[in-house]
């Protein structure tokens, strides 16, 4: 007669090797849609990063051009100031020397 652990061991290998070719084929099945969806998560990130990088160099000229105007105005109104600080020091000179 045979003993139970004997008549389990066929199937037990049996099972084993059934599972061993089911996983090598789901991992080869996997590997492909992984990829695909690797490949196209990757296009969509390039396609939201080359949107992202537009808007800041939008973003980026728009700061710069308000930058450069405000610091033109400021250089612009403190050379006015200047030349008129200078007009009126060299009006105050004569004054002087005039006796006036």
């Amino acid at each position: 007669m045979k003993s139970e652990t004997e008549s389990k061991i066929p199937y037990w290998a049996v099972g084993i090797a059934v599972g061993a070719v089911g996983s090598i084929v789901a991992a080869l099945l996997a590997r492909k849609e992984t990829r695909e969806k690797v490949l196209e998560q990757g296009s969509k990130s390039l396609d939201y990063l080359k949107e992202r990088g537009q808007k800041l160099r939008e973003t980026s000229k728009v700061a710069i051009e308000k930058g450069k105007n405000f610091i033109g105005c400021q250089c612009h109104e403190s050379a006015q100031e200047n030349s008129e600080g200078e007009r009126q020091a060299h009006a105050e000179e004569k004054r002087d020397i005039m006796g006036g």
